[in-house]
């Protein structure tokens, strides 16, 4: 081309098929660190440089690439990218179009894993302030899981045998593979828009990293702390930790574990009831001695200080009133008896017929007893009256002194 004058544009093209045609530069594998990283949110598509100690290149990926990964990429990360180099024809820029990228060291579901936890972690989803007791006896126990798979029947038997009261309500999604997250999360979210539960198991029985990786998503992670109903998470077997288990109420080890997490032993409440049973009846004996014992003593105290009691007192002080009264009575009417005896002695002394039966006679002018003798005068009638029987006579003579014959 020695000669040819060439425009920028027709530069660019041909720089660009020389390396567009050779194979070897279509499916290159580079390791480096990425620096400069932008997240073209509008577009979907990653824009870095790969450098290491000597050199740098620019490189974009596009959103059809990047939906793949696991983890979001992040400055100063090391990475080995499989891509193929060429030119942007616009700006002349050579650099990387990067086909898939994995961290150099760490695996990408091991990274990704480790990314969204601190990110969920940074928003408080993991906090425990947020946790949400676990209703101690459930009607409804809501399980999100496989309806084919182990977990189901691992728990429908833990909870047959612990507490056969408890209804069981599943909710069937897939568990693992591309739809299995957005299932779970859908499924979370309608057995709380129904109230189907009053605790929820979401989980799954064991597998690799893989297979439990719809527990990992930041989708479901959301799901679960944004359910009204308490979750207990329950994925894998016991050594498994997953984000479903950061942001649930309760994390259970394996599915089994969480049955018997959601719902109290029959047994158990059997004794426990059997118990209460007997404190209660000693409680009531107890308290009945109690109230037995207190009233034998407030009966005690009314016979005492009771109306019945005071009733006898005044019984008693009435009687003797009355006896004391009766002996006054007969005390009184004794003196009465003797003063009246004397005074009808010297009644009977003084009484007219006895002293007329002692010689003396009673002498009457007109009906009028006669004391003073010059009340008379010659020639009045005067009648006479004895001891026994009387007589009449006349006055002839009034003396101021008759002398009497003894």
């Amino acid at each position: 081309m020695s000669g040819v004058v060439l425009t920028v544009s027709q530069l660019n093209r041909y720089a660009k098929s020389l390396l567009d045609g050779d194979a070897r530069l279509q499916s290159v594998f580079v390791q480096g660190e990425i620096s400069n990283f932008t997240n073209h949110y509008r577009t979907g598509h990653y824009y870095m440089t790969i450098k290491d100690e000597a050199a740098s290149i620019r490189a974009v990926m596009f959103k059809s690439a990047n939906a793949r990964l696991r983890f979001l990429p992040e400055n100063a990360m090391r990475v080995i990218i499989r891509g193929r180099v060429s030119i942007f024809e616009r700006d002349g820029q050579y650099q990387l179009y990067i086909d898939d990228m994995q961290p150099d060291g760490a695996g990408a579901l091991s990274l990704a894993f480790e990314q969204l936890k601190q990110k969920l972690s940074a928003e408080g989803l993991f906090a425990q302030e947020r946790k949400r007791q676990i209703p101690a006896m459930p009607a409804r126990v809501g399980v999100v899981t496989s309806p084919t798979g182990a977990a189901i029947h691992d728990i429908m038997q833990v909870i047959s045998r612990r507490f056969p009261l408890t209804e069981l309500v599943l909710c069937p999604v897939a568990v693992q593979g591309a739809s299995a997250a957005p299932q779970i999360a859908a499924g979370i979210a309608r057995m709380n828009a129904l109230q189907a539960a009053d605790v929820l198991i979401v989980g799954r029985g064991g597998g690799s990293v893989e297979d439990l990786w719809a527990f990992n998503t930041e989708e479901v992670a959301r799901a679960v702390a944004a359910s009204e109903i308490p979750v207990i998470s329950a994925v894998g077997h016991e050594t498994d930790v997953t984000i479903c288990d950061l942001a649930a109420d309760l994390r259970a080890p394996t599915p089994s574990a969480a049955a018997e997490l959601a719902v109290p032993d029959q047994t158990e409440l059997r004794a426990l009831l059997a118990g209460q049973t007997l404190r209660l009846r000693k409680a009531v004996t107890d308290r009945t001695d109690q109230m037995r014992s207190a009233l034998q003593l407030l009966g005690l105290r009314l016979e005492r200080t009771g109306p019945q009691r005071q009733l006898d007192d005044l019984r008693v002080r009435c009687d003797r009133a009355v006896m004391a009264l009766d002996a006054a009575a007969a005390a009184g009417l004794s003196s009465k008896q003797t003063r009246l005896a004397a005074l009808c002695a010297k009644l009977d002394a003084m009484r007219p017929l006895r002293i007329l039966s002692s010689g003396y006679s009673i002498a009457q002018k007109d009906g009028v007893i006669l004391t003073d003798a010059h009340t008379l005068a010659p020639g009045d009638r005067v009648t006479v009256q004895l001891s026994k029987g009387g007589f009449a006579c006349e006055v002839t003579e009034i003396k101021d002194e008759i002398k009497w014959n003894s």
